[in-house]
């Protein structure tokens, strides 16, 4: 299986390294061997799991109240090893959460895990004292009451850990799970929405294991770190779990399926399609639906990023949904270090002898947020990402790096400055990405979205709206989405203000409030 594959793998570049010639033999040994893939090598016997949806408890205000205990516990990913692992409500990952544009919501987080984390609500537009950023620590034993209103359009977030310095650990130790927002728009749509029947989240995550079947944490191996190639680039997986299921089938059991695809993994980005090239359309991005769907047959997700797509199938065949060798504009040999040379088969769809029919895609989605017209004179920042900073400065909880007034559109402009591989997400805000590189972005990055992946050396300009809720206190962040890049630095925060206050507030917060 892939986790012993990988640590056999590991054992004889090792080997070689000791009898190598030279750092040009130990460059090779460690190239060779950052190749990885499991086509081939699954049989699809596991049923795909479907996170629960969590009920939640509606008060005598009508506020929707979830109850969310996050505790350590023990899976059995690979056939008959037991994994330790964390979750919410169970042993790995999370249920997923669903509410509507205009619903009150509160929920209760119970930390039963043996460290202080928090819970990040990705993508959601709600006060900065309650984003479950770095600043809002819950303590080893502590409960977090967070409360806010929806309000924006329909589609798919996720909530994971956000500890300063940690996030990467937390979420690959399997804190993570999906949020649903509904709105009027997308009741009427006309697109698949039983969940779990044609209707599906689907959680990418790569893992490595060790021999016993517990989680390898390693970031780079004894052949990177001799061939000096250890591009700080995180944990690359050789082995993918789908929802927490390694090895995974779904019984399909309607003429089409709409698939919500969550790039929960912490460094890997994904090339999703299927290997016979069917067209598939993408009808939502990060923070909505798309007025026309788009079809298409490759599609990228960097880490942090959702996409929905609606999947045709013909009663009775078995199609596998596969990530494709990535385009990742870092260049060679970069590139294999980073992941764009693998492929990995993710789950094997099983269409029943007969399907029940599913309407028709809609040309037009009515009420899907629309492009955003910029105001003359729009304010413009500049964020340079090298060398896990922004800007040339790391993380600092303490100082406030940007004030915004509320409700502004202003124009960011993103930079990979190196050539690593890098995805941008905004805490609190929507953006629409107006070019990539000075040309028009592809399907997958336009659209309403939080995340974006910078895909090669130069600017990625957004057009960012921000929400009028207000704080002087606590910020919202802005950083790398490869959890170690995020966890050694390359991070920043900025504060929402009262129009016309901007050079009133204080550029220094009162506490870190962080807990580190």
């Amino acid at each position: 299986m892939a986790g012993l594959r990988r640590r056999a793998v590991l054992g004889i570049g090792g080997a070689a390294l000791l009898g190598g010639s030279g750092w040009g033999a130990n460059w090779l040994v460690a190239y060779t061997g950052h190749q990885r893939g499991n086509v081939g090598s699954l049989e699809f016997r596991n049923r795909l799991r479907i996170p629960e949806l969590l009920a939640p408890k509606a008060g005598s205000d009508g506020t929707k109240r979830f109850h969310l205990e996050l505790a350590a516990g023990e899976s059995e990913f690979l056939p008959g090893r037991k994994t330790g692992t964390w979750g919410a409500n169970g042993p790995y990952l999370a249920p997923t959460l669903r509410a509507r544009d205009g619903d009150e919501v509160a929920v209760t987080v119970r930390n039963k895990l043996p460290e202080a984390t928090t819970l990040h609500w990705h993508g959601m537009h709600l006060p900065a004292r309650a984003d479950g950023g770095p600043h809002q620590m819950i303590a080893a034993g502590a409960t977090w009451r967070p409360h806010w209103t929806v309000h924006q359009p329909a589609s798919t977030l996720w909530y994971h850990p956000h500890p300063h310095g940690s996030t990467g650990a937390h979420v690959y130790r399997g804190l993570a799970g999906m949020i649903i927002l509904d709105d009027a728009h997308s009741d009427a749509a006309g697109l698949p929405g039983e969940y779990g029947v044609d209707d599906l989240p689907l959680v990418l995550q790569d893992k490595n294991f060790h021999d016993d079947g517990s989680l390898d944490c390693t970031e780079s191996t004894f052949s990177d770190d001799v061939a000096a190639v250890d591009d700080r680039r995180g944990v690359l997986g050789d082995t993918i779990l789908v929802n927490g299921t390694y090895d995974p089938y779904h019984e399909v059991t309607t003429e089409r399926v709409r698939l919500r695809l969550l790039n929960g993994s912490n460094a890997r980005v994904y090339s999703v399609g299927f290997p016979d090239d069917r067209g598939f359309h993408l009808v939502a991005v990060d923070n909505g639906l798309l007025a026309r769907p788009q079809e298409l047959t490759r599609l990228r997700l960097a880490p942090g990023e959702r996409a929905e797509v609606v999947v045709a199938f013909t009663a009775g065949e078995e199609v596998v949904l596969r990530s494709f060798a990535p385009e990742l504009g870092v260049g060679f040999p970069a590139s294999r270090f980073m992941g764009g040379d693998d492929t990995f088969d993710l789950v094997q769809f099983r269409a029943a002898g007969k399907l029940k029919p599913s309407p028709g895609l809609p040309a037009r989605i009515a009420g899907a947020p629309s492009a955003v017209d910029m105001p003359e004179g729009a304010k413009r920042r500049r964020f340079a990402l090298v060398a896990d900073q922004i800007n040339g400065r790391p993380a600092d909880m303490r100082r406030v790096d940007e004030v915004v007034p509320a409700g502004a559109t202003e124009i960011w402009e993103i930079e990979r400055g190196d050539g690593r591989v890098h995805a941008f997400h905004l805490h609190g805000a929507t953006f629409h990405v107006l070019d990539v590189l000075g040309e028009k972005p592809p399907p997958e990055m336009r659209g309403p979205k939080d995340t974006v992946y910078l895909p090669g050396t130069g600017l990625v300009r957004l057009a960012v709206t921000f929400d009028t809720l207000t704080d002087t206190e606590h910020p919202y962040m802005y950083h790398c989405h490869v959890l170690r890049h995020e966890d050694n630095g390359m991070m920043g925060q900025f504060l929402v203000v009262e129009p016309g206050t901007e050079k009133q507030v204080s550029r220094t917060l009162k506490s870190a409030h962080a807990g580190h």
